[in-house]
Protein backbone atom coordinates (compact mmCIF):
# COMPACT_ATOMS: atom_id res chain seq x y z
CA UNK A 1 0.00 0.00 0.00
CA UNK A 2 1.33 3.12 -1.06
CA UNK A 3 0.24 6.36 1.11
CA UNK A 4 -0.12 9.57 -1.69
CA UNK A 5 -0.39 12.57 -0.06
CA UNK A 6 -2.10 15.61 -0.96
CA UNK A 7 -0.56 18.77 0.03
CA UNK A 8 -2.83 21.32 -1.37
CA UNK A 9 -4.49 24.27 0.12
CA UNK A 10 -7.41 22.20 1.04
CA UNK A 11 -8.99 18.01 0.51
CA UNK A 12 -11.24 17.41 -2.61
CA UNK A 13 -9.77 21.02 -4.19
CA UNK A 14 -9.46 20.66 -8.08
CA UNK A 15 -5.59 20.43 -7.63
CA UNK A 16 -5.89 16.96 -6.38
CA UNK A 17 -7.07 16.16 -10.22
CA UNK A 18 -4.28 17.90 -11.13
CA UNK A 19 -1.29 16.64 -9.20
CA UNK A 20 -2.54 13.42 -6.71
CA UNK A 21 -4.34 11.64 -9.64
CA UNK A 22 -1.74 11.00 -12.22
CA UNK A 23 0.77 10.04 -9.33
CA UNK A 24 -2.43 7.18 -7.82
CA UNK A 25 -2.74 6.13 -11.46
CA UNK A 26 1.10 5.96 -12.28
CA UNK A 27 1.09 3.30 -8.69
CA UNK A 28 -1.70 1.72 -10.15
CA UNK A 29 -0.66 0.44 -13.22
CA UNK A 30 2.67 -0.22 -10.95
CA UNK A 31 0.52 -3.08 -9.77
CA UNK A 32 0.58 -1.06 -6.17
CA UNK A 33 -2.49 -0.28 -3.79
CA UNK A 34 -2.91 3.29 -2.71
CA UNK A 35 -4.24 5.43 0.26
CA UNK A 36 -5.29 8.87 -0.84
CA UNK A 37 -4.88 11.37 2.21
CA UNK A 38 -4.94 14.83 2.50
CA UNK A 39 -1.76 16.26 4.60
CA UNK A 40 -4.29 17.48 7.86
CA UNK A 41 -6.22 14.55 7.69
CA UNK A 42 -3.03 11.39 8.16
CA UNK A 43 -4.28 8.71 11.14
CA UNK A 44 -1.36 7.14 13.19
CA UNK A 45 -3.16 3.41 11.74
CA UNK A 46 -2.77 5.45 7.85
CA UNK A 47 0.92 5.65 8.44
CA UNK A 48 1.44 2.06 10.30
CA UNK A 49 -0.80 0.61 6.80
CA UNK A 50 1.47 1.95 4.53
CA UNK A 51 4.98 0.60 2.63
CA UNK A 52 5.95 3.86 1.63
CA UNK A 53 4.80 7.48 1.01
CA UNK A 54 4.60 10.11 -1.99
CA UNK A 55 4.38 13.76 -0.78
CA UNK A 56 2.25 15.39 -4.19
CA UNK A 57 2.99 18.26 -5.67
CA UNK A 58 0.71 21.49 -5.83
CA UNK A 59 -0.81 24.62 -7.67
CA UNK A 60 2.13 27.19 -8.12
CA UNK A 61 0.83 29.77 -5.57
CA UNK A 62 -0.13 27.36 -3.50
CA UNK A 63 2.35 26.74 -0.37
CA UNK A 64 -0.20 26.78 2.98
CA UNK A 65 1.63 23.68 3.81
CA UNK A 66 5.13 25.23 4.71
CA UNK A 67 3.04 27.33 7.77
CA UNK A 68 1.94 24.17 9.16
CA UNK A 69 4.92 21.57 9.09
CA UNK A 70 3.74 20.27 12.62
CA UNK A 71 1.55 18.01 10.21
CA UNK A 72 4.35 16.41 8.92
CA UNK A 73 6.46 14.89 12.13
CA UNK A 74 5.95 12.04 11.66
CA UNK A 75 8.52 12.27 8.42
CA UNK A 76 11.61 12.12 10.50
CA UNK A 77 10.72 8.81 12.36
CA UNK A 78 8.67 7.16 9.12
CA UNK A 79 10.48 3.85 8.72
CA UNK A 80 9.82 3.73 5.17
CA UNK A 81 10.85 5.08 1.80
CA UNK A 82 9.42 8.52 0.93
CA UNK A 83 9.18 10.42 -2.31
CA UNK A 84 8.53 14.34 -2.17
CA UNK A 85 7.09 15.71 -5.34
CA UNK A 86 8.01 19.76 -5.49
CA UNK A 87 5.98 20.89 -2.79
CA UNK A 88 7.43 17.62 -1.20
CA UNK A 89 10.43 17.96 -2.02
CA UNK A 90 9.83 21.29 0.08
CA UNK A 91 7.96 19.66 3.52
CA UNK A 92 11.35 17.44 2.94
CA UNK A 93 13.76 19.93 3.21
CA UNK A 94 12.09 21.67 5.84
CA UNK A 95 11.13 19.56 8.17
CA UNK A 96 14.90 17.83 8.09
CA UNK A 97 15.91 21.32 9.04
CA UNK A 98 17.03 22.81 5.15
CA UNK A 99 15.76 26.23 3.76
CA UNK A 100 13.62 27.17 1.01
CA UNK A 101 14.20 30.30 -1.05
CA UNK A 102 12.09 31.94 -3.79
CA UNK A 103 12.97 30.79 -7.36
CA UNK A 104 10.48 30.71 -9.92
CA UNK A 105 10.33 28.01 -12.61
CA UNK A 106 7.76 27.27 -15.20
CA UNK A 107 8.40 24.69 -18.30
CA UNK A 108 10.88 22.13 -19.32
CA UNK A 109 14.30 22.74 -18.05
CA UNK A 110 17.49 20.06 -18.89
CA UNK A 111 18.88 18.35 -15.33
CA UNK A 112 22.21 16.67 -14.82
CA UNK A 113 22.55 13.61 -12.34
CA UNK A 114 25.79 14.38 -10.20
CA UNK A 115 25.63 11.69 -8.02
CA UNK A 116 25.26 7.74 -8.77
CA UNK A 117 22.17 6.15 -7.24
CA UNK A 118 20.05 3.03 -7.64
CA UNK A 119 16.75 6.00 -8.47
CA UNK A 120 18.79 7.84 -11.29
CA UNK A 121 21.11 4.53 -12.57
CA UNK A 122 21.87 4.92 -15.73
CA UNK A 123 20.73 8.11 -16.68
CA UNK A 124 23.02 11.35 -17.02
CA UNK A 125 20.60 14.40 -18.52
CA UNK A 126 17.12 14.05 -18.73
CA UNK A 127 14.54 17.26 -19.66
CA UNK A 128 12.19 17.61 -16.88
CA UNK A 129 9.08 19.57 -16.31
CA UNK A 130 9.37 22.33 -13.85
CA UNK A 131 6.96 24.44 -11.98
CA UNK A 132 7.55 25.86 -8.87
CA UNK A 133 8.27 29.21 -7.07
CA UNK A 134 10.26 27.84 -3.94
CA UNK A 135 13.50 25.61 -5.12
CA UNK A 136 15.38 24.14 -1.80
CA UNK A 137 18.64 24.71 0.44
CA UNK A 138 19.20 20.90 1.41
CA UNK A 139 19.69 19.85 4.75
CA UNK A 140 23.25 18.43 5.79
CA UNK A 141 21.53 14.86 6.14
CA UNK A 142 21.03 14.80 2.68
CA UNK A 143 23.01 14.74 -0.54
CA UNK A 144 22.33 16.38 -3.93
CA UNK A 145 21.70 13.66 -6.65
CA UNK A 146 21.00 15.85 -9.35
CA UNK A 147 20.26 19.25 -10.20
CA UNK A 148 19.08 21.97 -12.40
CA UNK A 149 19.57 25.61 -13.37
CA UNK A 150 17.06 26.49 -10.55
CA UNK A 151 18.90 24.20 -8.15
CA UNK A 152 19.24 20.95 -6.60
CA UNK A 153 16.47 19.14 -8.68
CA UNK A 154 17.21 15.48 -6.71
CA UNK A 155 17.59 15.09 -3.18
CA UNK A 156 17.94 11.97 -0.93
CA UNK A 157 18.84 11.25 2.63
CA UNK A 158 22.52 10.37 3.29
CA UNK A 159 21.16 6.99 5.53
CA UNK A 160 17.67 6.24 4.09
CA UNK A 161 15.49 6.00 1.38
CA UNK A 162 14.03 9.45 1.82
CA UNK A 163 13.76 11.78 -1.92
CA UNK A 164 13.12 15.17 -2.85
CA UNK A 165 12.26 16.05 -6.58
CA UNK A 166 12.22 19.41 -7.71
CA UNK A 167 10.21 18.72 -10.85
CA UNK A 168 7.40 17.01 -11.88
CA UNK A 169 7.98 13.18 -12.41
CA UNK A 170 4.37 12.54 -12.95
CA UNK A 171 4.26 15.34 -15.82
CA UNK A 172 7.14 13.57 -17.48
CA UNK A 173 9.72 10.95 -16.60
CA UNK A 174 7.03 8.92 -14.63
CA UNK A 175 10.13 6.27 -14.70
CA UNK A 176 11.39 7.86 -12.04
CA UNK A 177 7.89 7.37 -9.95
CA UNK A 178 8.64 3.82 -11.09
CA UNK A 179 11.68 3.07 -10.02
CA UNK A 180 10.81 4.54 -6.41
CA UNK A 181 8.19 1.93 -6.50
CA UNK A 182 10.19 -1.31 -7.97
CA UNK A 183 10.95 -3.60 -4.75
CA UNK A 184 14.84 -2.34 -5.04
CA UNK A 185 15.26 -0.35 -1.61
CA UNK A 186 19.07 -0.47 -0.83
CA UNK A 187 20.44 1.21 2.31
CA UNK A 188 23.88 3.72 2.12
CA UNK A 189 26.72 1.00 1.15
CA UNK A 190 24.93 -1.19 -1.57
CA UNK A 191 24.47 1.81 -4.38
CA UNK A 192 26.50 -0.57 -6.60
CA UNK A 193 25.00 -3.34 -5.89
CA UNK A 194 21.52 -1.39 -7.01
CA UNK A 195 23.14 0.14 -9.92
CA UNK A 196 24.17 -3.42 -11.36
CA UNK A 197 20.66 -4.85 -10.47
CA UNK A 198 18.82 -1.60 -12.62
CA UNK A 199 21.51 -2.55 -15.71
CA UNK A 200 20.57 -5.86 -15.94
CA UNK A 201 17.23 -5.22 -16.35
Amino acid sequence: MILVLDLSFRPGSLSAEEFVGPVDRIARREGKATLIRHYTDIAPRDLASVDAAILCGTALADFGYLGRLERFAWLPSFPRPVLGICAGMQVITRVFGGEVTPEVRIGMAWHEVIARDPLLAGKGRFEAYELHTLSVVPPASFRTLAASASGPAIIRHRERPVYGVMFHPEVRNEWLIQRFLSPIRPGPGNEHEADEGERAR
